[in-house]
């Protein structure tokens, strides 16, 4: 999405594209965030989170996920370190007024590491997700190292933590849409350009951090827009293509974005691109 605890796996190398921080937040949360929703249902029906979980959502972004949980009883805290942006969106969506239900005295929100989450008084957590899936990004995985290492501390004895994943590229449909980030970002040739994700991304993260992987599964995520502008929109939220954008420009990766995903298009305009991402479950020692 590195040792200062951002996102890898959303900073490209060098220096950081021209582009409205606000807007692409917005982007992400109103656009791109709920194509993960699959995912999140998944991961909270398989561990049955509810009333007594005590969750920690690391990279909570604009914070779909922590009201998924929190709807289901759970005492949620997110952690953003890299975009405070998003952050901001997740306040918004996680005040009462905003979905229906009372306040909880419980919900925490943090601008920092994962340290800043918690205090001599603050029960351990029950399960640690980190949902921002990797795979995607040359040294994406340093960046989820170094989050997973500090939050893990935090953690219950045998508390599971969830890593999430990019899919076989063989099936996910954006995967050639990604590529157009490599063909453009290559002469970086550093962290932040594209690269097909690997088998045992989530696993070797799982072992760096000392945690013992408990389970696995793959759920269906597929990338639906309403239209061309919608999908652009959704997709450069992601950050995937900023090392592209640094190495060329923003017209250059419009067009040339705009053409990969015409195979696409489909007849009433929306896109439409299938994709399977991965989640595996470890434990903490």
């Amino acid at each position: 999405m590195t040792p200062t605890l951002v996102r890898q796996h959303l900073s490209p190398a060098g220096p950081a594209p021209r582009v409205d921080l606000c807007a692409r937040a917005r982007d992400w949360s109103e656009i791109q965030e709920r194509m993960l929703v699959p995912l999140f249902e998944a991961v909270y029906e398989r561990l049955q989170v509810g009333v007594g979980t005590r969750l920690l959502g690391l990279g909570c972004g604009s914070g779909l996920a922590l009201v998924m949980a929190a709807s289901r009883g759970a005492a949620v805290t997110g952690v953003e370190p890299s975009s405070p942006q998003r952050l901001a969106l997740a306040r918004e969506r996680l005040r009462p007024e905003a979905w229906g239900t009372r306040a909880r005295a419980d919900t925490r929100l943090v601008d920092g590491s994962p340290r800043d989450a918690t205090d001599a008084e603050t029960p351990a957590y029950s399960l640690v997700t980190a949902f921002e899936p990797i795979g995607c990004l040359a040294g994406d995985s340093a960046g989820l190292g170094g989050l997973i290492e500090a939050a893990a501390p935090l953690a219950a004895r045998g508390a599971p933590v969830v890593l999430a994943g990019w899919g076989p590229p063989e099936r996910c449909t954006t995967s050639s849409v990604l590529r157009v980030a490599a063909k453009l970002a290559d002469p970086l040739r550093s962290a932040g350009s594209w690269r097909p994700a690997l088998r045992d991304d989530l696993e070797e993260v799982a072992q760096r951090a000392g945690l013992k992987p408990d389970g696995s599964g793959r759920v269906a995520c597929p990338f639906g827009y309403a239209d061309m502008d919608s999908a652009l929109r959704g997709l450069l939220s992601t950050g995937l293509f900023d090392a592209a954008i640094t190495a060329t420009d923003q017209a250059q990766v419009d067009k040339e974005l705009t053409e990969a995903l015409h195979p696409y298009l489909r007849g009433d305009g929306t896109v439409w691109m299938p994709n399977v991402f991965r989640y595996l479950i470890a434990r903490t020692p």
